[in-house]
């Protein structure tokens, strides 16, 4: 049995898919965000619900490069090294020596984590920040969404990020590591 694709090929490509996520999550919970929160009133100020409306309508770009362009590329990264890994494992004819077949498969474990922990734990802070663009003035709340919690909202987004960052750094490592390792470099 020979590879329809390149092992080689498909790894480059998801370890280069690896380093886009974690240059966007350091993107995002060290600038993005950070900039959205400059200045940001105390609950008490006057300016405090306006502002907090004002993060609710920016959050849309936010999410929606997660929704658009990140979790299509996470998603091909848990295929990318899942397939690296069965042909490692399989030690296909025509194909170079991967090595190791398991660290691709954490690898591709790593970008499952980043997944779930994006739909299970992330989700429900996106909404929360997304509904802060339709907090009432008078009761200051949207639903179960209080504008007076608005940057404790991005500031535990930041924070939840931090798996977005360092889960496809891991995965990029391990299958760089490997493939270099394997090809004798």
């Amino acid at each position: 049995m020979t590879a329809i694709v390149s092992p080689e090929a498909v790894v480059g490509t998801t370890i280069a898919f690896s380093y886009i996520l974690f240059g966007n999550a350091i993107t995002q919970s060290f600038m993005g965000v950070p900039a959205l929160l400059v200045d940001f009133p105390k609950p008490s100020a006057p300016g405090h619900a306006e502002r907090a409306r004002l993060l609710g309508r920016q959050w849309p770009v936010f999410w929606a490069v997660g929704n658009v362009f990140f979790r299509p590329i996470s998603t091909l990264g848990i295929f990318g090294y899942g397939y690296t890994a069965w042909a490692a494992r399989a030690a296909l004819p025509g194909t170079t020596r991967l090595g190791d077949w398991r660290w691709y498969a954490v690898a591709a474990a790593c970008h499952l984590v980043t997944v779930v922990h994006s739909a299970v734990n992330m989700q429900p802070i996106n909404e929360k920040i997304d509904a802060l663009s339709a907090t009432d003035d008078k009761t200051k709340t949207h639903g179960k969404v209080e504008a007076r919690l608005a940057e404790s909202y991005a500031r535990n987004w930041i924070s939840y990020n931090t798996v977005r960052l360092i889960t496809p750094v891991v995965a990029g490592s391990l299958a760089l590591w490997q493939t270099l390792k394997s090809a004798g470099i």
